[in-house]
């Protein structure tokens, strides 16, 4: 039976929702796919989820290609086994905790790393069980802070996880793979461009991460790719460290006055003016250090004030800051901050020497001691040893020159927090890296033993020993990728589904008050739903053929066959969506011409 609008669930709107962000958002609400019940959750209408299911399939079949068996969690799980991997605190405020009427906790699940794990290990005990591969497709739940921009980032979305079990490391690179292997042909058919960058494992884990990012402009991500083939998310590019430089022979630091110098701008303009280099070049940003002052609040509540020191034509990069310190979050100090730590001079904080075993660094005599602020100095990766600076020098409108690190003073670590700029060299050294915006649409990672240690899931092996079983996880955001579809396909009418995903596969309008038409109309549905076809049929008789053609373009259908006053000539139209083409037909043409 076709799907008529006269009883079809489905109201299309002429006015975009004041809350859209994209154009995704704004055309599945106007279409009828989706409607927003509260900031970053929706209600799914019999379109939307005609798409979804479409998604799901081509998901379904290359799961099964890989190996891969279906099982489903509940969303609502015990907070025990997130408990026995740390995960209930590591998650922060990002996870749904909820209290039954006993006092029981529970949490709504962000991902199912743990049940999955004690649904395998209360089922199989031996090594001639593995290797396994199951999944599920399934609601998740995230507490954003921002949920924004629709389906693109929400509290509750719909997710593929795969997880793999095996007893050996050779074993997870085989399974690895498959999964792996399986999400490039399901974005192939998808019709999705993917790029695949090397990741944070972030809350997850383990010891190999990989996103399959979708480029686009409007990508919540910055990536990173040079010609030679390398390829990272930016918050796992790694800096390639400079060689060490000698210190001998180096002229020993002066600190000089510098009034109205807090910038980077304003003492570089300082120091070409009073300070000129006996070389001829001009002092830059980049010969300068700048003293970031960041604040670390742990999952604990408890904050720790952190100066990290970076070139000074960078800046810092808060989401890189937030991978080196996490599960921490990561901000700007604030004015409090400042209050309550004295000896950090605003505009004109330096590096302070940390007691070295045999005694303090030299650069104590110039700067003064500062190790009894008990705060934490820490450098970028490419203030080696040997490399020359001028920086604050911790006193008001004063600086110093020629602070050689290494020399004069030593950080208690390095940490990657600056931010990363097209021209620098990849890590591999497969040449200058350039940026690019990406959209996150996958996720495959190498676990590990991690969540299988924590919960106890050992098998015998061949020599009857027990083992502790090695995992992989692998995500694929449904719901995200029905938005990036919608944003990749439409014109200022309207969606324009690709046919692979389409919720039907040809829209028939019947237009006029003529019976000959609704008739022929008929008989046209009939036969395209004969040849394997999926019909919408716009059969409603009062509404104007205007209102109908914005309806069949707003809605996005590939394929639309106008029944119209052609009838009496014994003619019909296709119309081709996406090209715009129409082309004029016999009746008894149209399936072929399908």
């Amino acid at each position: 039976m076709p799907t008529r609008l006269t009883n079809y669930f489905l109201k299309t709107l002429r006015e975009d929702p004041s809350d859209a962000e994209v154009t995704s958002h704004r055309l599945l609400v106007r279409a009828g796919y989706i409607r927003r019940q509260a900031p970053g959750i929706f209600a799914w209408l019999p379109l939307g989820l005609r798409v979804k299911a479409k998604i799901e399939k081509v998901v379904r079949e290359e799961m099964s290609n890989a190996g891969a068996h279906e099982v489903h969690f509940p969303a609502l799980l015990p907070k025990e086994p997130y408990e026995a991997t740390g995960r209930y605190v590591d998650y922060g405020d990002g996870m749904f905790r909820l209290e039954d009427r006993r006092g029981v906790g529970y949490v709504l699940a962000p991902t199912h790393e743990e049940v999955f794990t004690l649904l395998v290990k209360d089922l199989y005990s031996s090594y001639k069980d593995l290797p396994l591969s199951i999944y599920q497709i399934q609601d998740k739940y995230r507490d954003e802070a921002r949920p924004r921009a629709g389906l693109l980032r929400g509290r509750e979305f719909t997710m593929k996880d795969a997880y793999s079990f095996d007893y050996t490391d050779a074993g997870l690179d085989v399974s690895y793979q498959a999964q792996r292997d399986a999400y490039e042909r399901i974005f192939t058919r998808l019709g999705l461009e993917y790029v695949i960058v090397k990741a944070d494992a972030g809350a997850m884990g383990g010891s190999k991460s990989e996103e399959f990012l979708h480029p686009t402009p409007v990508g919540e991500d910055t990536f990173v790719r040079s010609a030679g083939g390398y390829a990272a998310n930016v918050e796992a590019f790694t800096t390639l460290v400079p060689e060490a430089l000698p210190v001998e022979g180096l002229p020993a630091p002066t600190v000089f006055d510098s009034p109205n110098t807090p910038t980077i701008q304003s003492l570089v303009a300082l120091a070409n003016e009073e300070q000129p280099r006996t070389d001829g070049r001009e002092w830059t940003a980049a010969d300068t250090l700048k003293n970031v002052v960041l604040a670390i609040t742990q999952l604990d509540g408890s904050r720790e004030i952190v100066v990290v020191g970076i070139p000074g034509d960078r800046d810092a990069d808060l989401k890189r800051a937030e991978v080196a310190f996490q599960p921490a979050e990561v901000e700007a100090a604030n004015e409090d901050d400042f209050t309550k730590h004295p000896g950090l001079v605003k505009g004109y904080i330096g590096p302070w020497a940390t007691a070295q075993p045999g005694g303090d660094v030299a650069g104590n005599a110039v700067l003064g001691e500062k190790s009894s602020t008990g705060i934490r100095y820490l450098l970028d990766p490419r203030v080696v040893t040997g490399t020359e600076w001028i920086t604050g020098a911790n006193e008001h409108e004063k600086h110093a020159f020629g602070l050689v690190a290494g020399r004069d003073f030593v950080g208690d670590g390095f940490v990657e927090v600056a931010d990363v700029r097209d021209g620098d060299p990849a890590p591999d050294g497969s040449g200058p890296i350039e940026t690019a915006r990406g959209m996150e649409i996958g996720h495959v990672f190498q676990l590990g033993r991690k969540y299988a240690e924590a919960l106890g899931l050992k098998v015998l092996d061949e020599n009857g020993k027990l083992v502790t079983v090695t995992m992989g996880s692998y995500g694929i955001g449904v719901t995200r990728i029905l938005a990036i579809i919608a944003e990749l396909n439409n014109d200022e009418k309207g969606l324009i589904w690709p046919p692979a995903v389409a919720p039907f596969d040809v829209y028939v309008v019947a237009t006029g008050r003529d019976a000959a038409v609704y008739e022929a109309a008929e008989r046209i549905v009939a036969d395209i739903e004969a040849s394997g076809r999926e019909v919408l049929f716009d059969d409603r008789p009062k509404v104007s053929p205007g209102v109908k053609f914005g309806d069949a373009e707003l809605i996005g259908v590939p394929t639309i066959v106008i029944v119209g006053r052609g009838v009496a000539d014994g003619t019909v139209e296709l119309w081709n969506r996406a090209t715009g083409e129409r082309t004029e037909v016999g009746l008894d043409g149209v399936v072929p011409a399908l």
